[in-house]
């Protein structure tokens, strides 16, 4: 039994961490019958030795019969090398359980993390979900070890107290009662673990996203002067993640401690008790021996009982966070109604905002969240009352709105892969796109435009390489394939970190590009840029367009002389609309917002290189 990547994992049980932890079992029941089986025979034969030993002492050894004490003594290097074998076959099956748990968990938080969309950022910050990948997948593995040598101390317990009876019922008493007492001693503290474990993976998750946000943000922090004030904002949270994971550490320790020291004493109290009993002639020497050896041999059935409890407080209040997480739901999506057939007119009744299909247009605003706010209503990721022709946006089915609009945001997600791959293709045969990579000492000529796929649809097959060709010029992004030692099959890392902020913005350009949907709606597509580079992008982007719709908000001239409509927005509505020139003639709010965007482009020009 295997699960490999593309595999269904099955449905989860969302009911609580236990029924998870269950779930997590019964995928797997073969081979975790096995590991309980091989567990349970290992352990046995553990206690089996002292068995044999006394054996050897009281037929061999103690009337001095050479045979018998050979024959016991065979006996014991069997079940000894048996023994090893079923160490390493119980080791091995339950490094498989742990992997297929660890797997399933991982497959089944991505899926519903991809089933979730655009919804999950609203419901659940990045420090959880990274926390959940890292950490709790891990611990939810190890506590599965419940089913191999967990089911085998219970067995081996039994066993060990069934064989003590035959020696000696009181000592069997004694045996039989000890681990009840240990559990009663440890309960409390199993219970104490978990409290502190879940609030210490709350905090976990917490600092974990804040992290995320400061490697992102450092740059703008040290412009704006408030890197100290974050750090010491931050210093004091990892503080207080400290001085709860010393309180964890602290739980931990007492049990870690009990679980070392109480078998000890244990150990102590049997062996003193069987003693008195060889002393008083109860028992014989070799049944003493055998005493003490079922007594060491418990050894390992008490550890893993003790370490199963431990696991499994651990591994629920994991399982608890996952099965938080799969309990997320995107908003309901109640459409009933088809879009429109052909391209129609969009509107925002909270701005005022309307827009022409087939049209260039803009939106300027002093405030760009109110503009990304639009589009955000627009793309029907927000609730609002937009229409898309004269149907309400939030009537229409949420896939046919995806599949034809399409909303780029400038802070997208860029996975690791070949850059091919990062734009949206897989690595195509370098007789197709990879010719855009080898071209390092040509000019790249632009090229002859491709035949459009259907609306909101990639293309696939043939097609895939003069769409990316033209994508990536459309994005005036040919000198970063150039630039790079594989060109498109240049290993990118993740969120393309070893590129440029332009390099960046750029391929996430060409990515929205290259799916060429019927209605684009992008927000401050070339911020990034240096003058020149906007200009190339300005024009090339109009082209690429022509005749589809397309809305962009930004404040760059460059890209405003482009625009068929300007829409100007103060305090999220409308106040003025016509093309950039007009509203440059008539609109002294307009002139002055812009204005100042044209000289920030022209000292750039005259200053910067190319980003």
């Amino acid at each position: 039994m295997r699960i490999d990547a593309y595999e269904d994992p099955g449905a989860p049980d969302r009911r609580g961490g236990w029924r998870y932890l269950a779930w997590l079992v019964r995928r797997q029941w073969p081979r975790c019958l096995a590991g309980a089986v091989l567990a349970s025979v290992w352990m046995v034969l553990l206690a089996a030795t002292p068995y044999l030993m006394a054996r050897a002492v009281d037929h061999g050894l103690e009337p001095g019969d050479l045979g018998a004490l050979a024959g016991w003594t065979g006996a014991m290097v069997a079940v000894g090398g048996v023994n090893a074998w079923l160490g390493m076959m119980r080791h091995r099956t339950m490094t498989k359980v742990r992997m297929d748990a660890n797997f399933r968990t991982v497959k089944v938080v991505v899926g519903h993390a991809t089933r979730l969309g655009a919804a999950l950022r609203g419901q659940v910050g990045t420090g959880e979900v990274v926390t959940i990948g890292v950490g709790d997948v891990q611990t939810i593995s190890t506590s599965l070890t419940a089913v191999g040598p967990g089911v085998g101390a219970v067995v081996a317990y039994a066993a060990v107290g069934g064989l003590m009876l035959s020696v000696s019922p009181r000592l069997a008493l004694v045996v039989l009662l000890g681990v009840p007492a240990l559990g009663v001693l440890l309960g409390p503290l199993m219970g104490r673990l978990q409290g502190r474990e879940a609030e210490y993976r709350e905090r976990q998750s917490v600092l974990t996203a804040r992290i995320g946000d400061l490697a992102g943000g450092l740059r703008v922090l040290n412009g704006l002067g408030g890197k100290g004030l974050v750090a010491d904002a931050f210093r004091r949270d990892s503080g207080r993640l400290r001085e709860q994971g010393y309180r964890v550490g602290a739980v931990t320790s007492w049990i870690q401690a009990l679980g070392v020291g109480l078998p000890v004493l244990f150990l102590a109290l049997v062996t003193w008790l069987g003693a008195r009993q060889a002393a008083q002639g109860h028992i014989s020497v070799g049944e003493l021996v055998s005493v003490y050896g079922y007594v060491v041999a418990l050894g390992w059935p008490v550890a893993f009982l003790i370490e199963m409890g431990h696991q499994l407080s651990r591994g629920v209040v994991a399982a608890r966070r996952v099965v938080a997480f799969l309990g997320l739901e995107p908003a309901p999506d109640e459409g009933t109604r088809d879009a429109p057939a052909e391209p129609s007119v969009l509107y925002d009744p909270a701005s005022g905002v309307r827009i022409t299909p087939g049209r260039l247009t803009a939106l300027v605003t002093a405030h760009p969240s109110d503009a990304t706010g639009i589009l955000d209503r627009l793309g029907r990721y927000t609730p609002s009352d937009a229409t898309w022709g004269d149907i309400p946006l939030t009537e229409i089915p949420l896939t046919q709105v995806r599949a034809r609009i399409l909303v780029a945001d400038p802070e997208a997600d860029l996975f690791a892969g070949t850059l091919s791959a990062v734009i949206g293709v897989p690595d195509t045969d370098p007789r197709g796109a990879g010719n855009c990579a080898t071209s390092h000492n040509a000019p790249t000529p632009t090229p002859a435009p491709a035949p459009a796929p259907a609306p909101g649809q990639q293309p696939t097959g043939a097609d895939e390489a003069p769409h990316l060709t033209a994508a990536i010029n459309a994005a005036a992004a040919e000198d970063i394939v150039r630039a790079l030692p594989d060109g498109l099959k240049t290993q990118v890392a993740a969120q393309a970190r070893d590129l440029s902020g332009g390099q960046r913005q750029r391929i996430r350009l060409a990515r929205a590009l290259l799916t060429d949907p019927e209605v684009l709606l992008a927000a401050e597509p070339t911020s990034a840029l240096d003058a020149h580079t906007e200009a190339t992008v300005a024009d090339r982007l109009r082209a690429a367009r022509q005749g589809r719709t397309t809305v962009l908000a930004a404040t760059s001239p460059l890209l405003l002389d482009r625009a068929d409509v300007v829409h100007h927005l103060v305090d999220g509505k409308v106040a003025a609309t016509g093309t950039h020139r007009e509203l440059l003639d008539s609109e002294p709010g307009y002139r002055a917002l812009v204005a100042r965007d044209a000289e920030d482009g022209e000292a750039a020009e005259e200053g910067e290189p190319a980003r």
